[in-house]
């Protein structure tokens, strides 16, 4: 076989590979889609032979309230651009066989170290702005280095510490902005950051800015780093199996460790970009901000592809941004978070029937062998 053959039969078998890999996802948009549609019907009293209808109705107000026109096409951005950062950080979790859970917490300490550092007057857009940005990836890639260290040191669970650290994130952003004079107690807020400090806007009318493009600059460099490099290679080796990564070569605690820091480090890029070009300060916080918990999604529907968060997160941030109109349109908002649930529902199902093959695998193997 010529070696034209060889790499023509390669490029099919990753085109073939990569089709797979979509049935998944689609199906569950899908599935999510046709259970959404009998709650759209019972909210508006269609019977069940308008089923169509209803469906119709259902993509149009999303479609319509999401890229209806420029304004709302920009404000969707808005909202897609954290779950690109958060997706990707899951992901890069993920495919160390973890679960960083304090996604939520990391980005929220982004914000505040960027609101601490945007404040600062007298400092050049060209000063400011990575300042801003390296502050953030410092504080989120701190945050995540915690449970990581933990994990690698003691064995405890990572996901139990990063839960943990997402209240003591909160409850220290609360401190900062109620208790120490970097903030406002009668706004309960942080400052409005420089000029210097805030990302440039797409249009004046509107809050989307070219944070949108750093997000996916960022997913296409975690895929390089994960796919193309040595240290990507010893993340993945270690989530597919730890034990044969460990008998490679392959220093486990080290993984682990950086794994986490570069999901929170990527987390607390998201919170300083969200802060720079759209926020603008950090408020005290009842409840948390969701983006973290979103990311979640974003990432399994992706299957922990960095390049996959982008479209992930173009959907569930049309949804979010279209569930204002879909209240106004007699449909509850809770539609989006019921398409949600199905899409992570159906997705996790994948990672559990491939479990159970694995599984049985191995245990043919042991026997045959």
């Amino acid at each position: 076989m010529s070696n034209l053959q060889v790499k023509n039969n390669n490029i099919s078998e990753i085109i073939i590979n990569s089709l797979k890999s979509l049935v998944f996802p689609i199906c569950s948009i899908l599935v999510s889609l046709f259970v959404a549609v009998f709650f759209v019907m019972w909210s508006k009293g269609y019977n069940i032979t308008q089923y169509f209808t209803a469906l119709t109705d259902l993509l149009t107000i999303i479609v319509n309230a999401s890229f209806g026109d420029k304004s709302r096409a920009f404000e969707t951005i808005v909202f897609v651009t954290p779950l690109v950062f958060t997706g990707v950080a899951h992901s890069v979790a993920f495919k160390c066989g973890l679960f960083n859970i304090g996604v939520e917490g990391q980005f929220t300490l982004g914000m505040l170290a960027a609101s601490i550092v945007g404040i600062i007057p007298g400092l050049s857009p060209i000063v400011h702005i990575p300042l801003l940005i390296i502050s953030g990836i410092a504080a989120g890639g701190v945050w995540g280095a915690v449970p990581g260290y933990l994990k690698a040191k003691f064995g405890t669970n990572e996901v139990i510490n990063s839960i943990m650290m997402n209240y003591i994130a909160m409850y220290v952003v609360n401190f900062v902005v109620l208790r120490t004079p970097i903030g406002i107690a009668s706004k309960s807020s942080t400052p409005v950051i420089q000029d210097s400090a805030k990302l440039m806007q797409f249009s004046s009318s509107s809050r989307a800015n070219i944070g949108i493009i750093i997000a996916i600059i960022c997913a296409i460099f975690i895929y390089w780093l994960i796919w193309k490099t040595t240290v990507g290679y010893e993340i993945r080796a270690v989530g597919i199996n730890p034990h044969s990564a460990e008998y490679g070569g392959i220093n486990i605690a080290k993984s682990t460790v950086l794994a986490m820091v570069i999901s929170g480090a990527i987390a607390g890029l998201g919170g300083a970009a969200h802060l720079s070009g759209a926020a603008y300060s950090s408020s005290d916080l009842m409840s948390f901000i969701g983006y973290g918990f979103d990311g979640i999604a974003v990432a399994l529907l992706a299957k922990s592809n960095p390049i996959g968060c982008i479209p992930a997160a173009l959907l569930f941030g049309a949804l979010n941004s279209s569930s204002r109109i879909l209240q106004l349109n007699n449909i509850p908002k809770e539609i989006v978070y019921l398409i949600q649930s199905v899409v992570i529902i159906f997705v996790a199902t994948d990672y559990i029937v491939k479990y159970f093959e694995e599984k049985k695998r191995k245990k043919g193997a042991t026997v045959n062998g």
